[in-house]
């Protein structure tokens, strides 16, 4: 019998560990063939270049796609999806897929879900059904609308997926693919690197035997303009703190550039003793570090899902995870540096939140690949209605 062509396209540094558990069961199907695609920010070193870590995990790259424009900004969004349209709808025509699917709600996998629609590949979409009242939850439903398959993380999702048109027949609540990776990681205990030795980074390097927070910020599309002055106040507030934090650069988003500008001008007007600033990390070396800190600071979708499931505390700060489900380890803040140390300090007084399964166990990926084995190959809509 020959094997389904499964095209997955990663467009971001997040998105390869939010799927890394999916490629390595298509990768070992018996019934599959996996046509892995690497495109825009993920390529890119300024952001933590994802490609590194993919072919040290022992995966093939079938197409690589150049399409992000400088500029950080609105405009450079719309024409990097532009030029991903042109360029991806190339990378499938030369390996035709059977199916492609596209992760979550970036700018560029708009041009993912468009690029296949049109040539009539059926689609599959992953994380969809989910709201956050910004940009990105436009995305996010404007893909569901385009997709064939829909693999949500929670049941909430998967009810929301369904009221906006599609058929339940093809809409599966397997989990949260990145869960599976936490599901690992609670199995080794202590931190189990040097991340000062292995990744580098920038900045002082404070003890991290006392305990250490995890800083991990983006800018929010819709609230762009204002990245900066966000980002400052998380700065003034991690500066007063006794415990190490490590840093994580933002996304490429737009307003990253003020985000980015922000963070190197506050290091060389203020001494941050305490923090030290990585690029990126392998996925796995990531959670492990989140699992064994006393929190997440910032407003990475990170803290909402593994971190649920780890029982890891959050601080969430501002709209960007505005109405996702929630686990009980986040505390919601604005972008105020006096919330952000008062919810701190309620953090220090409380004990570990419990883990929750809100987004699965940790068996989406085989979940989904088996599904994608045997799924009625269509690029139409069933009524639904």
């Amino acid at each position: 019998m020959k094997r389904r062509k499964i095209a997955v396209v990663i467009t971001a540094r997040p998105s390869y560990s939010r799927v890394k558990s999916l490629l390595q069961a298509l990768k070992e199907h018996p019934d599959l063939e996996l046509q892995l695609i690497i495109a825009a920010s993920a390529l890119l070193d300024r952001y933590g270049s994802a490609v590194n870590y993919i072919e040290k995990d022992g995966f093939s790259i079938a197409a690589k796609v150049f399409n992000v424009l400088e500029g950080e900004n609105l405009t450079a969004a719309a024409k990097t999806t532009g030029i991903g349209i042109l360029e991806l709808s190339s990378v499938f025509d030369n390996i035709r897929p059977d199916i492609v699917v596209t992760v979550a709600d970036r700018f560029e996998t708009m041009a993912t879900a468009i690029a296949a629609s049109y040539m009539n590949i059926p689609l599959a979409h992953i994380q969809g059904g989910e709201v956050t009242g910004n940009i990105d939850e436009k995305v996010r439903h404007s893909i569901t609308k385009l997709a064939d398959y829909h693999f949500v993380a929670s049941e909430s999702a998967r009810e929301r997926v369904i009221k906006l048109g599609e058929n339940a027949t093809f809409v599966f609540n397997t989990g949260c693919p990145s869960i599976d990776l936490a599901q690992e990681v609670l199995q080794q205990g202590g931190l189990a690197f040097d991340p000062y030795q292995k990744y580098g980074g920038v900045g002082r390097q404070p003890d991290l035997s006392k305990g250490y927070w995890v800083v991990m910020q983006h800018p929010v599309t819709n609230e762009y303009q204002d990245s900066r002055l966000h980002i400052e106040e998380t700065l003034k507030a991690v500066a007063k703190l006794d415990s190490a934090c490590l840093w994580f650069w933002p996304n490429v988003d737009a307003g990253a550039d003020g985000t980015s500008t922000g963070i190197r001008s506050f290091r060389e007007k203020n001494q941050l003793e305490n923090v030290h600033f990585f690029k990126n990390m392998d996925g796995m070396d990531f959670l492990n570090l989140l699992q064994n800190s006393k929190g997440l600071i910032g407003n990475s979708s990170v803290g909402i899902r593994e971190c649920a499931f780890m029982g890891v505390p959050v601080i969430n700060i501002g709209s960007r995870q505005n109405r996702r489900d929630r686990g009980n380890n986040v505390i919601d803040v604005g972008y105020n540096e006096h919330e952000i140390i008062q919810a701190i300090h309620h953090i220090g007084a409380q004990s570990r939140p419990i883990p929750s399964n809100v987004y699965g166990g940790g068996d989406a990926g085989k979940k989904i690949a088996a599904i994608l084995a045997h799924v009625p190959l269509q690029f139409h809509k069933t009524i639904a209605y």
